[in-house]
């Protein structure tokens, strides 16, 4: 089941950590947001595939706004 991921801040992602299809364990970086100087990992709450990223490096993001779906 595909599920969307969300940024808890609102800011710039800094870096992406996947690619698209790539498969990621539970608890493992997949994107690196920067909001107010500081670093702010959005992590996997499982095991599964990147199915889409939905942001860009140098992206800016709200708050709630989806950026990664994890099947």
């Amino acid at each position: 089941m595909a599920q969307t991921l969300q940024s808890e801040v609102t800011g710039t992602v800094w870096k992406l950590e996947v690619i698209e299809g790539q498969e990621v364990t539970a608890e493992q970086t997949l994107i690196v947001m920067e909001s107010m100087k500081m670093e702010i990992p959005v992590i996997a709450p499982r095991a599964g595939r990147v199915l889409q990223l939905l942001v860009g490096e140098g992206e800016a993001v709200a708050e709630g706004q989806g950026v990664v779906v994890l099947g």
